[in-house]
């Protein structure tokens, strides 16, 4: 197997097990099972579950400071994905955009704002794309 495609099941492996713990694992999980789903669609449901029992280690794990299960739980997940790779090259593309719509950064690039406020008289409009703290006295 060529090194590009190591790297590839060892980042994406990293990126699943730590996208476990954050506000994205529904959506990681999602696309992890579909990616199965259309190559091995009988492995698909035993893979969602192994997803999850991972998760479930991983938050425990994560809760007891053991740094050694979180990193086991990345090489498993790499494992994986690269027998997976190594069976199916042509997934590679289909994995790395998983990985891309998964990116934060990318998100953040690409997500936009619009607000609108109109007020009249002696009415006050505030508005913010996050926090916004107002004491008015």
């Amino acid at each position: 197997m060529e090194a590009e495609m190591m790297d590839l099941a060892r980042t994406a492996g990293a990126a699943v097990v730590t996208l476990m713990a954050t506000d994205a694992w529904e959506r990681t999980r999602e696309g992890v099972v579909a990616l199965w789903r259309r190559v091995s669609p009988a492995r698909a449901e035993s893979v969602d579950g192994e997803l999850e029992a991972a998760r479930d280690d991983l938050l425990l794990a994560r809760a007891n400071g053991d740094e050694l299960a979180e990193r086991e739980l990345r090489e498993e997940w790499a494992g994986r994905l690269r027998r997976l790779l190594r069976d199916r090259p042509d997934v590679a593309a289909e994995l790395r955009g998983i990985l891309a719509d998964l990116d934060p950064e990318r998100q953040a690039q690409t997500a936009t704002t619009q607000m609108r406020a109109e007020a009249s008289g002696s009415g006050r409009v505030y508005q913010a794309g996050r926090d916004q703290h107002i004491t008015e006295r």
